[in-house]
């Protein structure tokens, strides 16, 4: 266990900081899920700007990479379009 007084600080900070990157990463894949599983291709051009800003958001605070984050967009870009 940690003996000095910053380190304590430290586990505490990175507890708080693995929690929100759990939610936000959760909330990403969930947001992933129901555009992959929609059949229509209206319903799924209408949610495509929210779920890119969502992706980019993660990617611009370091919770995903960058390459994953364009990975995902073009992956989407691509189902949206053969849709």
């Amino acid at each position: 266990m940690a003996n000095h007084k910053s380190a304590k600080k430290r586990i505490r900070a990175n507890e708080s900081k693995r929690l929100a990157n759990r939610y936000f990463t959760k909330t990403m894949r969930n947001a992933l899920k129901d555009i992959r599983l929609t059949s229509e291709k209206a319903v799924a051009e209408e949610k495509l700007p929210k779920v890119t800003s969502l992706i980019d958001k993660l990617s611009k605070k370091g919770i995903i990479h960058k390459n994953k984050a364009a990975n995902l967009k073009s992956g989407l870009a691509l189902k949206i379009g053969h849709l």
